[in-house]
Formats: structure tokens, sequence, C-alpha cells
């Protein structure tokens, strides 16, 4: 199959270091993670501050409408309130001192899956694993082994969890369990050479996933054929989200930097858009 590429427009820009980004309540959501803010821009393209966050990297939502966030500083997951962040739940214990997180997904039950970088002092790509809140605002591990665990999306009937698995370079999937544990893994997609970042998914199935080293981002099928992909200009590809009156709105998440410039700021955000022919599937 020929991969069909789209143009792109840009929406907004003049960000620090984009990530994270969600289709909610009518509105894309990002988090800004050297500017400490969750940012959301409108349909009409005017620019908000959803809150003040402590170096976001993440958010979702619980059931109730709490917003909450990770941080790549550190593994706690916080609930942004509005007399400022709280502790939602504390997840050091599963990890190596300065263990952290990164990518999020709630399911409507009010579970949350998270990427927990387990060890951080190996100066490579951290290892990690995939780390389950529930409800009560309990946490354990159900993948473990992971080389950089990122883009974490649920499929619309909650069956299954799929990740990015960024120096894998692959995307992976696993059977959700009663108890929202994981079985049966299997690899989604392998991407030979790609560094895959965020995800989301749309209702045929397939994932879009941002690939920073080749600047692109690619949608997926199951097996891994590649059908559509929107190029970047040589800045990294980092997240999607699929939005938009009819979730036909690719909202991508762009940064020029490298990975210094990931760890101490040095990098420039922009918001591009895209309209694709398959809606999205709401996940994440």
């Amino acid at each position: 199959m020929t991969v069909r590429t789209l143009d792109s427009t840009l929406v907004a820009d003049g960000f620090v270091y984009g990530e994270g980004p969600r289709w909610h309540d009518g509105k894309l959501w990002f988090t800004d993670m050297h500017a400490d803010v969750v940012r959301t821009i409108d349909t009409d393209g005017v620019l908000g501050i959803g809150a003040p966050a402590p170096h976001p990297s993440c958010i979702v939502w619980t059931p109730e409408g709490d917003l909450l966030t990770t941080s790549l500083h550190d593994a706690v997951l916080r609930r942004i309130t509005p007399d400022g962040p709280e502790m939602y739940c504390d997840l050091s214990d599963l990890g190596k001192p300065g263990a952290t997180l990164n990518d999020l997904v709630a399911t409507p039950d009010g579970r949350v899956y998270a990427d927990l970088y387990t060890d951080m002092s190996t100066g490579g790509a951290p290892p990690g694993d995939i780390a389950l809140i529930t409800p009560d605002g309990k946490a354990r591990s159900v993948a473990t082994g992971l080389v950089t665990p990122n883009g974490l999306a649920v499929t619309p009937d909650g069956t299954t969890l799929i990740a990015s698995e960024t120096f894998g370079n692959r995307l992976n999937a696993w059977t959700i369990q009663g108890d929202g544990g994981l079985a049966d893994h299997r690899v989604f997609a392998d991407l030979g050479e790609r560094t895959p970042d965020g995800i989301c998914l749309d209702v045929e199935g397939a994932v879009w996933v941002g690939c920073t080293n080749t600047a692109e981002f690619i949608r997926v099928l199951d097996g891994g054929e590649i059908t559509d992909r929107v190029t970047t200009d040589g800045s990294w590809a980092v997240a999607p989200a699929l939005g938009g009156p009819d979730m036909r709105t690719l909202y991508m998440v762009i940064n020029e930097t490298t990975f210094m410039g990931l760890a101490t700021g040095d990098s420039k955000c922009r918001i591009e858009t895209a309209h694709v022919e398959v809606a999205g599937a709401g996940s994440p």
C-alpha cells in the first residue's frame, strides 16, 4: 500500500517543551513541561492555561473530573486542585531512588496506567515498567522489563492496552484482565529503526504515533503496516491526539530540541494539525 503524506497547518507556537496532548471537554489540553503549566487550545485556536503544575509530562482525568499529572522529576502522580497540586499516588517504592513517571492513560472505571522509569542511573535509555494505579490509590507494576515505555492507550472496548517502547522500536499490546493486570503480551508493530513516543487510537484500531528520530507522525495498523504520515521538517514528532468536532483533527505536539534540551528546557514547541479520514477513538 502507498503511504499517504498529509499536509499540516500551524495552530500555535511559542511554547517551551510540549507533551501529553489530550482532547477533553471540547479543547486540546497539553503540558508545557519547562513552563510548569498545562495549556489548552480551543477549536478557534484560542490559547488558555488549564492549570499550573510542577514540571508536568502527561495528564488524565478521573471519572469525577479531577485532573492528574505526572512529572519527569519524580514518581508522584498529582491531582491538580484550585489550591495547588496534591499527591494522588506515590510510586517511588516501585523503582530505584530517582524513579520518575511519564505517560498516562485512564479508563472509565477510574484505573490509571502510567509509565514508570525504574532506574534513571544507567546513563542510557531508562528501563521501565507499566504501573497500574487503582481508584483506591494503590499502585503495582503490571508489565516489567521494557526499554523506555512511552505512549499509552486503551482500546474503546477496554480489553487491550497498547504502549510504545521508545528504544525497543516497537508498539506492544496486552490483554487487560479483570483486576487491571496485563497478560498475553504481543508486538502490535515492529517499527524498525523508528523510536516511537506518544500515541493515540482511531476507530479502526490503528495507532497514530510520533517518531522522534525520523521526524514524522505515522498511522500504523496492527501488524505494522503504515498507511499515513505527516513530516515535521526535522523537529521531534513527540505526541499526537485526535480531536475536533468530528474527531478527525490530528493535533501534533512538535518540539525543536535535543536530548540535552529536553533535560534543560532548551527547546521550542509548536502545535500543528492535519485532517485525517478516520476519526479518533477517544483514547487516550
